[in-house]
């Protein structure tokens, strides 16, 4: 609106609200991304609620589900110590996965302001001053709120405005003693009935809700075993294995790409440019003319078969996890259908994927800068939807930091819209700012780089920060090797680096994988300097069997996991001294005392965990358990490993670990 006097203002054409809501917590980037959490976590919300002057204020939250159309009211309280504090907070759970949203809404209560202000009055002088004006306010404040209160249309609601309407009456009768309408204005009874009908007319409210990003649990917490199914006897080979893998602990069984592969230029065993008759092929050169990325390899089986294994798989509780890799083999069908979606260079050939000093001849790569952009987007969206009604819930997707981050942001935001169990997982050994851009914009899980911090300098260092300000974007994955990462480390290892490896990931990170081979300590590689196996799986069928002589620590790993909450979260791991730098110690809270989920006992424990990082032989330090921990000042640890109990104590407590299958102490503190 133009001011008369003073074109050149701007007036407001309406009045603003004299309250302010500001800086919400919690928040990604000032609102633009969504903070994550798991369904059955407790929410903890805040924010600033404030006014000029010196009225009462009061806050209340809406929280609205994924398919609510109506929002939950949660009265806020004040986080401050001082009675007109600026934080006011409320707590709620949440669910089921999807999108939620809340605000907050706050507003001066004129009634409560009259009440402090009459009670301040009244107390001065003796009680000898003259208040017929503030008892004749009060009365109307009291009409309006009776007024309210009959407006509500309910049974008590009516009972509520006559009995304000009674209360009015008295403090407006100037023929009655000025204490006795005092007192009836000040009832605590009347209080809290006038608190029910609060005028909101001036209220304010945060100027855009608050998002929060829900997953299912599987989300956060989960074991992985990824196979080749071609090794396995295809798809229903690894049908007749679940149940086992099940057996086993584990929650995800992970598959490569089980499309058709590619003839041309196929990759020979060791990746060799020339395949051998017989030679099958990576899995990750997608397509040939039986079809793309929506159709299944015919050696492994049928869409039939594949919607069986995810059916069997749900029955046990398990998912079946399948690589997305964006990116085409030279038969793939798109190729003559849509040469529009890949670059060509000028003499009109295609250049195939690199990522140096690797070379991969047998895949080319699609072109997200092409002119047909939204039909592109629009086929991959087609295709993870098509494996979703399939039974896939859970898609580990292949060098997303390879594509643009806002095809995933709208991809993977459609697909939950669909349907919000389904999980993302980002394979993305690159930069840090770039996993936890993909952390922002959807993906619930990352790959890490766990499997090179080795030194318990290092993991400390890491852990603390995924632990610290990524937690609400950023779930980490921690495998312990993958086809293509077989560290230093594993090939000179024994079997007592293969076991504290285990244990380091099954404890450190709620989300932890293997794949096959681990559990038989495989270590040989390429050649010297590379991290690639020999014989790689990627490249030849490798049969398999689960016969390793690490699935008993798998299974008990598992297990312990299962039935100790304090596993399935990571804010609240803290590291403990040892005094050697050849053992790591650290020990996580149970949930309850944390932000995250309540659906465990009060009787949940405490886990201390000690490993030693150095297999060359025993070693010895101490555990120092600081007095802040909410411990007592003697307890007992139990060993879960072991089943081994020791009496433990605030301060020092000897350690001394031996290399072999159990270089590691896995204690549960119980109240």
């Amino acid at each position: 609106m133009v001011s008369a006097r003073h074109p050149e203002l701007r007036v407001p054409a309406t009045r603003p609200a004299r309250v302010v809501v500001a800086r919400p917590t919690p928040t990604v980037d000032a609102g633009r991304h969504a903070p994550k959490r798991t369904v059955g976590d407790r929410v903890e919300m805040s924010v600033d609620v404030l006014r000029d002057g010196h009225e009462v204020l009061r806050a209340e939250a809406l929280v609205w589900s994924p398919a609510g159309t109506e929002p939950t009211v949660l009265t806020m309280t004040h986080l401050d110590a001082e009675a007109l504090g600026v934080r006011w907070g409320a707590t709620y759970r949440v669910d089921q996965p999807g999108r939620w949203r809340w605000n907050v809404r706050a507003w001066a209560d004129s009634l409560a302001s009259w009440r402090v202000e009459l009670t301040r009055k009244s107390e001065a002088d003796d009680g000898r001053r003259d208040l017929s004006s503030e008892l004749a306010e009060g009365a109307a404040l009291l009409g309006e709120c009776a007024e309210r209160a009959a407006a509500a249309g309910t049974h008590s609601s009516r009972l509520a405005a006559r009995a304000i309407n009674d209360a009015a009456e008295v403090v407006a009768d100037t023929a009655a003693d000025q204490t006795y309408r005092v007192l009836a204005a000040l009832d605590a009874d009347l209080a809290l009935i006038c608190d029910q009908y609060p005028d909101r007319a001036r209220a304010a409210l945060l100027a855009d809700d608050v998002t929060l990003d829900v997953d299912r649990v599987r989300a956060r917490f989960g074991a992985w075993y990824e196979l080749f199914p071609r090794s396995w006897g295809g798809l229903a080979g690894v049908r007749r294995r679940l149940p086992a893998l099940a057996e086993l602990g584990f929650d995800v069984i992970y598959l490569p790409p089980v499309s058709p592969i590619g003839l041309t230029r196929r990759k020979g065993r060791n990746n060799a440019l020339t395949a051998l008759p017989g030679d099958p092929g990576s899995p990750w050169a997608i397509g040939d003319r039986t079809g793309g990325h929506d159709a299944v390899h015919p050696d492994l089986g049928t869409v039939a078969e594949f919607e069986a294994l995810t059916a069997d798989a749900r029955a046990l509780g398990m998912d079946i996890a399948l690589d997305l890799a964006v990116q085409c083999s030279a038969d793939h069908p798109w190729l003559s259908e849509h040469p529009e979606w890949f670059a060509h260079r000028p003499d009109g050939t295609l250049k195939y994927a690199e990522n140096p000093p690797k070379r991969y001849e047998d895949i080319y790569n699609l072109d997200f800068d092409c002119d047909d952009w939204v039909g592109l987007w629009e086929a991959l969206a087609e295709v993870v939807l098509t494996w979703v009604e399939r039974g896939v819930r859970i898609f580990r997707v292949d060098n997303p930091h390879t594509k643009p981050v806002p095809f995933w942001e709208w991809l993977i935001s459609e697909v939950r819209a669909v349907d919000p169990d389904v999980i993302f997982l980002a394979e993305a050994f690159t930069y840090r700012a770039m996993q936890q851009e993909l952390g922002r914009v959807g993906f619930a899980q990352g790959y890490t780089y766990f499997t090179w911090k080795q030194s318990a300098e290092d993991l400390r260092a890491y852990l603390e920060e995924l632990a610290g300000v990524e937690r609400e974007f950023f779930r980490p994955n921690f495998f312990v090797n993958t086809p293509d990462i077989l560290t230093e480390q594993l090939q000179q290892g024994s079997m007592s680096t293969f076991a504290s490896r285990l244990i380091l990931a099954a404890t450190l990170s709620p989300t932890y994988g293997i794949y096959s081979g681990y559990e038989n300590l495989e270590n040989t590689a390429l050649h010297s300097g590379s991290e690639e196996y020999l014989d790689s799986e990627k490249y030849e069928v490798r049969p398999r069997a689960l016969d390793g002589p690490l699935l008993g620590l798998v299974a008990q790993l598992n297990s312990i996991r299962r039935q100790t909450p304090a596993l399935a979260h990571l804010a609240d791991i803290r590291f403990l001294e040892t005094e050697n730098p050849d053992l790591l110690a650290f020990t996580k809270p149970p949930p309850s005392s944390t932000g995250g989920s309540s659906e465990h006992s009060a009787e949940a424990a405490h886990v201390i965990v000690v490993v030693l990082l150095d297999e060359s032989e025993p070693r010895e330090g101490v555990c120092v358990i600081p007095h802040d921990l909410g411990l007592p000042p003697t307890f007992t640890v139990t060993d879960e490993l072991t089943g081994s109990t020791y009496q433990w104590h605030i301060g020092r407590n000897y350690v001394r670990l031996e290399p072999g299958t159990h270089p590691a102490h896995l204690f549960t503190v119980k109240p």
